[in-house]
């Protein structure tokens, strides 16, 4: 079984990812507040972090380069998401993956599955 971090502050998205991946069998975790992340990353150590470009009117950005500086984290894939695309902001930071919102449940599924494929 994957682990899952999921990270946004909207309750009803959050509620969404986490049914979505809990029936493809993943065990999720979500955080919904930024100063919560990295201490969760940094206890989780989850197979896939799922984030939201923006959390509590603060970009995440920061946090995906703050995961690629640490040894522990750096290898964890992210996938980003926004309603607007930027996606070279996000690839630059560090993300391994884009989605533009909204997003078919698939494609997200899709996504994740991809990089757990090559991670694990």
């Amino acid at each position: 079984m994957s682990t899952i971090l999921v990270v946004d502050d909207d309750p009803e998205v959050g509620r969404l990812l986490r049914i979505i991946f809990e029936l493809e069998g993943h065990q999720v975790t979500l955080v919904t507040d930024y100063q919560e992340v990295m201490p969760v990353l940094r206890r989780d150590l989850p197979d896939v972090v799922v984030m939201d470009l923006r959390i509590q009117g603060r970009e995440t950005t920061e946090l995906v380069r703050q995961m690629r500086q640490e040894k522990k984290l750096a290898h964890i894939p992210v996938v980003m998401a926004s309603g607007t695309d930027c996606r070279e902001r996000c690839v630059e930071a560090g993300a391994d993956l884009f989605v533009l919102k909204p997003f078919p449940p698939h494609q997200l599924i899709e996504a994740v599955s991809g990089l757990l494929e090559h991670s694990l």
